[in-house]
């Protein structure tokens, strides 16, 4: 035994690296095992943070403490509020980052916490001691004891790279694979498949021309992720272009798909449906004459171009021939070929809401490894995964976020309910409570928990608190504060005269009115922050909606509070259906929130089940009185 310690965390991709950051934060010894120190925080793909419903993961992630948000906002090159023309549901954060900026921050974060240390090595082999976890041996038959472990694989798993017929082991492009951790999995019982995913290739910047693109420019101010990140400063931003791929293109791809593996079969995993390769969609969407390319920057001081649409497994040449046939590329030199990789991950039926295997105590899984794709998912699943890692460590009640609470909770139990056969990706149409589960109230949402288990500082807690309180004050105002319709342009042309005076919170319930119009005419609203002013915005332009949903919150609220036992034998439940006995038995659901909403599962089995708990409650509560009457009873008396 080299070392001991109380978290070991697998991988270093962004799931490992949160993991091990919150659970330092929490004052346990990590060690962190992963193949290079240098790919810490390394974005594979594009380097960019958010997006729409990715954004919502990265401030939730931040409102926990996570530092997705902190590092996004120190390296982005391009910061820029998505669907701004939406209502504020739909609202997302995203940011160009600089990819090696992003990766040099993080290492420097991770190495410099005390409480990680941080090996180059590939676990091999857990060591297991009655049903649970409790140490990981290495490829060098190193071998480091934890109380807890969290695999945070990513592609690494048997990584196989494919460009064109050619494929080569990987679990990256230049890094080699781990290999011999699935299979010692499997001898524990703990099932795992394979899945697909893909990159573009990398262009030389120097040598495309954007004036034949369309430029895409950032916001001013640029919307930052972290409320950590100072709000008054101005950024130079670069900007990001478009272009199109067009019938020549598409003619070239279709005359060489026998050169792609995807259509040769010979890649077996599954790819994510909301990405797909280039000469996927040329195939499904044989109608469409082009398809949208961004060509967006990958640094500061780097030339290296990516372009976002154009992933792709066809031979290098082919991909650097279609590539001159797109508009500012026709002179383009190719640093790197796309390529497709397989891997192999563990399908998240087999884990707790806590991000725990249901199969081996002690043991964690976050990111890829539970069939997502994405780093804020993995961020979101590795922040998570940490908390409750430490928890177990503490001996202390798990952490699970409902889906009422967070897109955390959304996409955790997603995965815990339903079978995922292809990379999950999180929407915001995934989210019921969606109108609810806000960027712009991510804090007030989540740092109470934030503060709970230390994940944040008093000052940070107080902070969001007075931004509430704030919130609160300027909404009283507004419903008090009544002008004159021609004191507002927009509320003027669409009165006309019916009324007399409203209040501004009246105003702001127009839908074409917003927080700028009220600044404009009431100063101590416009000396608000910024924040402060979107907040109030948003709440009483949409306070019904907001609501109702709260009320279905509450009535729903009852079923998440109704635990179910990990141990329950379902087929002794007089009245399930044979289906629902079959689901519940696989997915063993941590509540009768989660039992409801697994496929096979109906609204009679519900209520059979609730009957069950109901009865068993009542049991409980006759037998506790039984032993409490019978202790008062006198000694000598029968």
């Amino acid at each position: 035994m080299d070392e001991s310690c109380d978290l070991i965390v697998i991988g270093g991709g962004h799931a490992g690296c949160e993991a091990a950051h919150i659970a330092a934060k929490m004052a346990h010894n990590v060690l962190l095992l992963t193949g290079s120190i240098d790919a810490l925080g390394r974005m594979s793909c594009n380097p960019a943070v958010g997006g729409l419903a990715k954004g919502q993961l990265v401030k939730e992630v931040d409102a926990l403490g996570g530092i997705m948000g902190v590092l996004a906002d120190k390296s982005g090159l391009q910061f820029r509020l998505l669907n701004r023309s939406k209502g504020p549901a739909v609202r997302s954060t995203r940011a160009q980052c600089d990819r090696k900026l992003y990766e040099d921050s993080m290492k420097s974060l991770l190495s410099s916490n005390p409480n990680i240390q941080i090996y180059e090595k590939y676990v091999v082999t857990l060591i297991l001691e009655r049903g649970a976890v409790i140490g990981v041996r290495c490829d060098d038959e190193s071998v480091y004891m934890a109380k807890t472990t969290i695999i945070t694989s990513g592609t690494f798993l048997n990584g196989l790279i494919h460009i064109g017929l050619q494929s080569f082991p990987a679990g990256r492009i230049g890094e080699k694979p781990a290999l011999g951790l699935t299979e010692d999995l499997a001898r524990y019982g703990i099932r795992s498949g394979r899945l697909k995913t893909g990159t573009p290739p990398r262009l030389d910047g120097t040598t495309i021309d954007f004036e034949k693109c369309f430029a895409q420019h950032g916001d001013q101010p640029p919307p930052f992720f972290s409320f950590r990140t100072r709000r008054d400063q101005d950024l130079s931003q670069l900007p990001c272009h478009l272009t199109y791929t067009n019938p020549q293109t598409h003619e070239l791809i279709k005359r060489n798909l026998d050169q792609s593996p995807i259509f040769r079969g010979i890649i077996e995993g599954i790819g994510p449906r909301y990405c797909p390769s280039i000469e996927d969609k040329v195939v499904r969407f044989p109608d469409k004459l082009r398809h949208q390319l961004f060509v967006e920057p990958e640094g500061w001081r780097s030339d290296e171009i990516y372009i976002n649409g154009f992933s792709s497994s066809l031979p290098a040449e082919i991909q650097f021939e279609a590539l001159r046939t797109i508009a500012g590329l026709s002179d383009v030199k190719m640093n790197r070929p796309g390529y497709a990789i397989e891997y192999d991950y563990f399908p998240s039926s087999q884990i707790w809401p806590t991000m725990e295997s249901k199969i081996i105590r002690n043991l964690f899984f976050a990111g890829q490894a539970n069939g997502t794709s994405g780093y804020e998912e993995a961020a979101a699943q590795g922040i998570m995964a940490g908390i409750n890692a430490a928890l177990k460590v503490r001996d202390e009640e798990p952490f699970v976020l409902k889906r009422s609470e967070a897109y955390i909770g959304v996409l955790i139990d997603d995965l815990t309910t339903r079978n995922i056969d292809e990379p999950y990706r999180m929407f915001t149409s995934r989210a019921e409570y969606r109108l609810f589960l806000r960027e712009d109230n991510a804090q007030e949402r989540l740092s109470h928990y934030a503060f709970r288990y230390g994940l944040i500082s008093e000052q940070e807690y107080e902070e969001v608190r007075e931004y509430s309180r704030l919130t609160a004050q300027q909404i009283s105002r507004c419903e008090r504060i009544f002008v004159y319709p021609s004191q507002i342009e927009k509320v003027d042309a669409i009165l006309n005269d019916k009324v007399n005076k409203l209040s501004l919170a009246d105003a702001l319930r127009i839908p074409t009115v917003d927080e700028r119009d009220i600044s404009k005419i009431d100063r101590e609203f416009a000396d608000c922050p910024d924040r402060v002013r979107l907040k109030v915005e948003v709440q009483i332009k949409y306070d019904g909606y907001v609501s109702r949903q709260q009320i279905e919150i509450a009535r729903l609220s009852k079923f998440e509070k109704m635990r179910l036992d990990e141990n329950l034998d379902y087929r002794k439940i007089k009245g399930l259906k044979r289906e629902a006995i079959e689901k519940l038995s696989a997915f063993k659901p941590y509540t009768l929130g989660q039992a409801s909403r697994i496929a096979g599962v109906t609204p009679g089995d519900v209520s059979v089940l609730m009957v069950y708990l109901k009865r068993l409650k009542s049991e409980a509560q006759t037998k506790k009185a039984s032993t409490e009457e019978s202790k008062n009873v006198p000694r000598g008396t029968f």
